[in-house]
C-alpha cells in the first residue's frame, strides 16, 4: 500500500487510516510527501513501519517548519500529539516506486510553485495524477511560500503534457483534466492584477480591495488573493522565483481583507 501525503492532526490521520482499513488490511508500506506544510505532513508518524519519501528539500522543509504552534493569524486547531517525522528516503529530481506491478513514479516539479519543494506523484498506466497542492478542486490556490510564475509553468510544462484523466489535487474532489486550466486562468488573473496594481502604485491588499474577483469569489478561502498578490508583486522585477518574502506581512494583510477575523484553518 502506498499513500500520497498523511493528514495535518492526529484525529483525521487516524480517521484516514481507518478509512484505508476499510478498503485492505494490507498495512501502508510506503508513505509520499509531495511537499513539506504540515497539513500534509504532521500525520507522518502515525504510519507505523512505513517507508517515507519525499524531495531532499521537503525533508528540510519540514524540519525548518518544525512541530505545529500557535499560529497568530489562523483560528486555533486541535493537532493532537504530533511527533515530527520528515522523509527518511530522499530523492533529488525523481523515484519510482512500485505497488506490486503498479507503477508510481515521483517527480520534483523543478521550480518553485505552492512551494520550493513540491513534487507530483504519475500512476502512467492509470493516467492518474496525485498533484499536491499544486491543484486545489473548489479553495483558491496558495503561493506566499512558492512562486505564481513558477506555478504557471510547471502546470503548463510539467503537468499538462502528462496527459492525466484523472486528478487527485491537493485539496478538494477528485477532478478531470479541466481542473488544471482553471487554476491556470486564477495564476494568469492574479499576474494581471499584480501588474495594473504595482503599475498604479497600489499595494497588494490595495489591489485585492480594489479587485472584482469574478468567478473566483466563490472558492473557498478568497483572501488568499492578497497573499498571492504579495508573491506576484515580489516577481514583477525578474528576481530569483521562490525568494523569501515577509509572509508575516502577507497573512496580516490577508487577516485585513478578511474583515479583521482569522484566517479558517480546516485542518
Amino acid at each position: 500500500m502506498i499513500s500520497v501525503d498523511a493528514c495535518s492532526t492526529v484525529h483525521r490521520t487516524r480517521a484516514y487510516l481507518d478509512a484505508i482499513g476499510t478498503i485492505t488490511p494490507q498495512p501502508v508500506r510506503t508513505l509520499i510527501n509531495t511537499h513539506h506544510h504540515g497539513d500534509h505532513t504532521f500525520g507522518n508518524h502515525l504510519f507505523a513501519g512505513a517507508t517515507i519519501v519525499g524531495h531532499e528539500a521537503t525533508r528540510a522543509g519540514i524540519l525548518d517548519w518544525g512541530e505545529p504552534k500557535s499560529a497568530p493569524f489562523w483560528t486555533e486547531v486541535e493537532w493532537g500529539d504530533v511527533v515530527l517525522e520528515p522523509p527518511f528516503l530522499t530523492y533529488t529530481e525523481s523515484v519510482t516506486i512500485w505497488a506490486d506491478d503498479l507503477r508510481a513514479d515521483v517527480r520534483h516539479v523543478g521550480l518553485p510553485a505552492h512551494t520550493t519543494n513540491d513534487s507530483i506523484v504519475w500512476l502512467p498506466e492509470r493516467k492518474l495524477l496525485f498533484s499536491g497542492d499544486l491543484l486545489f478542486n473548489g479553495g483558491t490556490p496558495f503561493l506566499v511560500q512558492g512562486s505564481v510564475a513558477g506555478a504557471l509553468q510547471v502546470l503548463e510544462e510539467v503537468v499538462k503534457p502528462l496527459g492525466a484523466t484523472t486528478i487527485v489535487p491537493g485539496h478538494g474532489a477528485v477532478a478531470g483534466p479541466e481542473l488544471i486550466d482553471d487554476v491556470l486562468g486564477y495564476l494568469r488573473f492574479v499576474q494581471e492584477a499584480a501588474r495594473a496594481g504595482h503599475a498604479a502604485g497600489l499595494t497588494p491588499l490595495q489591489t485585492a480591495r480594489d479587485l472584482d474577483l469574478g468567478a473566483y469569489a466563490g472558492l473557498l478561502d478568497p483572501e488568499r488573493i492578497v497573499g498571492n498578490l504579495h508573491r506576484a508583486y515580489a516577481e514583477l522585477d525578474d528576481g530569483p522565483l521562490g525568494r523569501r518574502i515577509d509572509v508575516a506581512a502577507a497573512l496580516g494583510d490577508m487577516v485585513t481583507y478578511n474583515g479583521g477575523r482569522p484566517l479558517t484553518c480546516l485542518a
